[in-house]
């Protein structure tokens, strides 16, 4: 008779750890950045490597920016939403999302307008460096070369 292992002995309590995880991920996103580099500098100042594996943690999952703390427009990757594309999904009032469409429609058309204006901006502040060196360079060779003084030369 051959011996085979069981291992599905072992998965309830890997779904179980799975699970306190996920609690304490959700409970540490609730209180904020600050919380999650609390853990961290806790982590290093007790056990190092907890301190690195947080940072490798926080730094895969995002959880440095400010972005990922700003409540209900900010999904989890495991709803399979990301953050960035959160604050496009409907509220589920029709006038709202109306509005926050016109809005942001109306700060793009803006934003684009205030980039075009810098550009025009720099391409007129380019082309007057452009016109001086022009200037200075015409008036430089306008210039007679100085001769060089006709005095004796002695040998030292």
């Amino acid at each position: 008779m051959t011996y085979s292992p069981d291992t599905t002995a072992k998965a309830p309590a890997l779904g179980g750890l799975t699970d306190r995880l996920r609690r304490a991920e959700d409970w540490m996103d609730e209180r904020g950045r600050g919380a999650w580099i609390a853990a961290m500098v806790l982590g290093f100042v007790f056990v190092w490597p907890v301190g690195l594996a947080l940072v490798i943690y926080m730094t895969y999952a995002n959880k440095w920016s400010k972005s990922m703390f700003k409540g209900k427009f900010c999904a989890s990757r495991r709803d399979g939403g990301t953050s960035r594309h959160a604050a496009w999904r409907s509220s589920g009032n029709s006038a709202f999302d109306a509005y926050k469409a016109d809005t942001l429609r109306r700060l793009e058309d803006e934003q684009g307008a205030f980039e075009s204006f810098l550009q025009r901006l720099r391409d007129a502040k380019d082309k007057q460096e452009f016109d001086s060196f022009m200037e200075d360079r015409a008036k430089g060779a306008a210039r007679p070369p100085v001769a060089a003084e006709a005095g004796p030369r002695g040998e030292y």
